[in-house]
């Protein structure tokens, strides 16, 4: 394991929360395995990211909702020590866009916050939403709730910010690390999926549009 990116990953750290993982023998579980299969095959990613036939759109937004969690959270984590309340006192995407957090306990109005702070209550959040069986049920058969597509897109947006802070503040460390490649197909993977279905708003991508438009088109 020469790649200092795997070994980033594949040490324990503070920044790498457990995996959500699917239960072998269900059908999340098989979804999970035929996701990864198209990746593993280099598939195009646009074709990757399509509904398969006679699958169920929600559980397919679902699986991969908890991929990319565990991606981003991973791709964060090994530039988080390049992360700090010094280096990064506002959770920001270049000088035009500024990320405000607000929850439904501790800020109820939108509040300014560091970049890592604001990063750990976003996973804190996320991990939360997708460990609630009501929202995320995880036995088939068990119908997705009404506001399901409403909170993914939430979520999808809010993971879409830690993409902007990563590539705008620390892209530097991600290139000296050689991860550049990786990183680029997991943004490619995400990108084209929120756009399949319509998951995040076209304002949302703003920020990337430029480097979005090299990389996707």
């Amino acid at each position: 394991m020469s790649n200092p990116f795997l070994k980033q990953v594949f040490n324990k750290d503070k920044t790498f929360r457990p995996k959500r993982k699917f239960e072998p023998g269900t059908q999340r579980f098989e979804l999970h395995k035929k996701a990864q299969a198209s990746l593993n095959a280099g598939l195009d990613l646009r074709l990757a990211v399509q509904l398969p036939p006679g699958e169920d759109l929600h559980d397919w937004v679902a699986v991969h909702v908890v991929d990319f969690f565990n991606r981003v959270n991973l791709i964060y984590g090994t530039i988080s020590d390049g992360c700090t309340e010094q280096s990064c006192p506002v959770m920001s995407g270049g000088p035009k866009y500024e990320y405000r957090w607000q929850d439904e306990h501790k800020f109820r109005k939108p509040t300014a916050l560091s970049a890592p702070r604001y990063m750990d209550l976003l996973m804190d959040w996320i991990e939360a939403q997708i460990n609630n069986e009501d929202l995320f049920p995880t036995n088939v058969g068990t119908p997705f709730p009404k506001n399901f597509l409403p909170t993914v897109r939430k979520i999808l947006s809010r993971l879409f910010r830690v993409f902007v802070h990563v590539y705008i503040h620390h892209f530097d460390r991600i290139a000296q690390m050689g991860s550049e490649a990786h990183v680029n197909t997991c943004y490619k993977h995400f990108y084209y999926f929120v756009r399949e279905f319509s998951l995040i708003d076209t304002k949302e991508l703003e920020p990337l549009k430029e480097m979005t438009a090299r990389m996707c088109h």
